[in-house]
C-alpha cells in the first residue's frame, strides 16, 4: 500500500472500521503531519470521520490503556505469587500476643506469669512445622487449642508466621 506525499489516503469506497484504523495507523507511521485533512471510513451502517490529529490521539489513549493494563496484570500476578504474611501477622496479634508479645519473645506480664517459650529460640525454629500445627491446633501446657476457633488454614498461617521471627 502506497501513499501519496501529501498524505491524502487512496480513495476507498468502503472499508470495515479495524481496516480504517490500520489505514490511519499506516498513516501516522508514514510520517503524515498534516491535520487539516479528513478522511472518511465507512464501517457498517455508521461512517466514522477521523482527521489525523484525532487518530494520534485514539491511538495514544489505546497503546496508553493496553499498558496501563499491562502493569496492574503484573503487580496483581506478583502479588497473587508471593505468599501472604499479613493474615498470618494479623491472626498472631489477635490471638497470641497477650502472652507471646508483639515479637514473640514472650516478655509481658502474662507471659512471664506462664513462662511460656520464646517463639524466636532455637529450640521452637528447630521444631517441624507439623510439630508447630499440632502445638496451636491442639494447646500444649496452660496455651489452649485454637483449632476449633481458628481454621486449618490459619493454623498454617500462624507457623509461617512464627517462622518469620526466628533470630
Amino acid at each position: 500500500m502506497s501513499f501519496k506525499k501529501d498524505c491524502r489516503p487512496p480513495s476507498v469506497v468502503r472499508q470495515s472500521a479495524p481496516l480504517a484504523i490500520a489505514r490511519g495507523v499506516a498513516l501516522l507511521s508514514y510520517g503524515c503531519r498534516r491535520t487539516a485533512q479528513t478522511f472518511s471510513m465507512k464501517g457498517g451502517i455508521k461512517e466514522m470521520n477521523f482527521s489525523i490529529k484525532e487518530l494520534k490521539k485514539v491511538v495514544t489513549a489505546t497503546i496508553s490503556l493496553a499498558i496501563l493494563g499491562l502493569v496492574f496484570l503484573l503487580q496483581s500476578s506478583s502479588q497473587a505469587a508471593s505468599p501472604v504474611m499479613g493474615d498470618g501477622a494479623e491472626t498472631f496479634k489477635a490471638k497470641c500476643t497477650a502472652c507471646h508479645g508483639a515479637d514473640g519473645t514472650g516478655n509481658t506480664p502474662t507471659g512471664k506469669a506462664l513462662k511460656v517459650r520464646d517463639l524466636s529460640s532455637a529450640d521452637v525454629q528447630a521444631q517441624t512445622d507439623d510439630q508447630l500445627y499440632d502445638i496451636i491446633a491442639k494447646g500444649k501446657g496452660k496455651m489452649p487449642g485454637y483449632e476449633k476457633s481458628l481454621a486449618a488454614d490459619k493454623c498454617k498461617e500462624l507457623v509461617a508466621y512464627i517462622r518469620t521471627l526466628k533470630k
